[in-house]
């Protein structure tokens, strides 16, 4: 990746503005189009969106796409669709004990509507604040009942694979947990036995960072400075750390590029989020600084990895292993292209690793790390550039898509291969959208000097 020094944030705004021109488009052509009595839409197949069953995870992504177009225009009908789907469609994803998806689903609905009404966006009503408030108490306790407990005490939110499966993904789910603890919640267990979420959401942060993240330390043969594995693996008999394995990447020992992109992103966030925690709390959990250094450690690691295995412009390929990557050359130097002959993009990791570097990039720098802070917050400038921008911003106004070349799982074959071509193109995803959507309302609410953006805005 060739990180642009020249860029702003600010110059990116009327790139950002175009976006979210398009978005209400796309938001108001699935609405027109979308048959939802089929299911949750997930990714698109020649440009209109369709579900593919695993689990229901991005239905809080179709939804709370409606809050982030209101939020950032003003625009009161994507409020009150939101309001009204979140109600009508959102329950099931509270109550939901089979996924570690909660993070995903509830805070960006339940969580975004009540951040609104913080900030004064919506109007103060009771009842609505105690409805969104319940929902993200119980679902903060229902994804924090995944738990499994590893050989030094500790433990992981197993993900939907088994208790056997730890998921990267999760890093950047744990704030359910973190908006449950600090709305007052606790799980509860037989015999009235409560246990922190807090706890459980710092320890399953601790545990990704400890096996999902790879620090060049000698773990393995392809330990290398920010590697991360999708799936880590344990006996739960005896709660022995067995392998590295993978569900969408090519392998265990390589690095699923969306993988690395929810650990850059949740390693960030959770930074952000310790000085919300009293130093007594942290205490428990081995204090503040050693907390912070872990942390740190993993946020720097995936960033730094995702910029030296991307394509200069930003936007990487689906797995830096990917067995016919090599048929490219040195795809570093290059620009990317997501309509070559070997291996797929895929931007919905750009979306959400963009995001993970601003984060880590204005840690740094209100920290006064400020030479380490700007490679960061460029590097993530340098992404949005590219994403905000044809080929990746869709502007065919019949695709339902925000952000094209976005893949879902390409060992299963599940994403579309356009006729002429030999690899998975020109396709969006719910995620890839919503994520877009957001890092540009990060971006946006900077320029304007506006409430930063964190999903503690949630919590009063």
């Amino acid at each position: 990746m060739q990180i642009r020094n020249d860029l702003t944030a600010a110059s990116l705004q009327p790139k950002i503005d175009k976006l979210w021109q398009l978005s209400a488009e796309k938001i108001n052509l699935i609405s027109r189009e979308y048959d939802n009595s089929k299911g949750t839409p997930v990714f698109t197949v020649n440009g209109k969106y369709t579900l593919r069953g695993w689990t229901e995870w991005t239905q809080g992504f179709q939804y709370g796409a409606e809050v982030l177009q209101f939020d950032a225009t003003g625009e009161t009908q994507f409020l009150e669709s939101a309001r009204k789907n979140t109600v009508s469609s959102m329950a099931s994803h509270v109550g939901h004990f089979g996924v570690h998806d909660h993070g995903f689903n509830n805070v960006s609905t339940y969580g975004n509507l009540l951040r609104l009404m913080n900030e004064g966006r919506i109007e103060e009503n009771e009842w609505e604040r105690n409805f969104y408030e319940i929902a993200l108490k119980i679902s903060g306790a229902v994804q924090a009942k995944r738990w499994t407990t590893t050989k030094d005490g500790q433990g992981f939110i197993h993900s939907f694979n088994g208790p056997h499966s730890l998921f990267v993904d999760t890093i950047r789910s744990v704030r359910a947990l973190m908006v449950s603890h600090l709305l007052g919640h606790s799980l509860m267990g037989e015999n009235d036995v409560k246990t922190s979420l807090l706890e459980r959401g710092t320890l399953h942060s601790i545990a990704t960072a400890k096996y999902a993240v790879y620090y060049g330390e000698g773990r393995d043969s392809y330990d290398i400075w920010g590697r991360t594995a999708h799936e880590s693996v344990f006996n739960t008999n005896d709660g022995n750390y067995r392998c590295p394995n993978s569900q969408q990447g090519f392998s265990g020992f390589t690095t699923w590029t969306r993988g690395l992109a929810w650990a850059m992103a949740g390693f960030a966030e959770q930074l952000e989020s310790l000085s919300s925690f009293s130093d007594e709390e942290l205490a428990q959990l081995g204090g503040r600084a050693e907390i912070e250094e872990i942390y740190l450690k993993g946020a720097k690691a995936t960033c730094d990895f995702y910029i030296d295995n991307t394509a200069s412009d930003g936007i990487p390929y689906w797995d830096t292993g990917a067995p016919q990557l090599y048929k490219l050359g040195d795809y570093t130097s290059r620009t990317s292209d997501p309509y070559n002959e070997f291996e797929p993009i895929d931007s919905s990791a750009a979306a959400i690793g963009a995001q993970g570097l601003l984060r880590l990039g204005k840690y740094l720098n209100d920290k006064g790390e400020t030479e380490q802070g700007k490679k960061y917050w460029q590097a993530g400038l340098t992404a949005l550039d590219s994403l905000f921008a044809e080929p990746y911003l869709s502007t065919d106004p019949t695709h339902q898509g925000l952000i094209l070349h976005s893949i879902y799982h390409r060992p299963n074959g599940w994403d579309n291969i356009p006729a002429g071509q030999k690899i998975p193109c020109g396709e969006s995803s719910m995620w890839g959208d919503y994520h877009a959507r957001e890092v540009a309302l990060y971006v946006d609410r900077i320029n304007k000097n506006l409430p930063y953006y964190t999903y503690l805005g949630a919590v009063k």
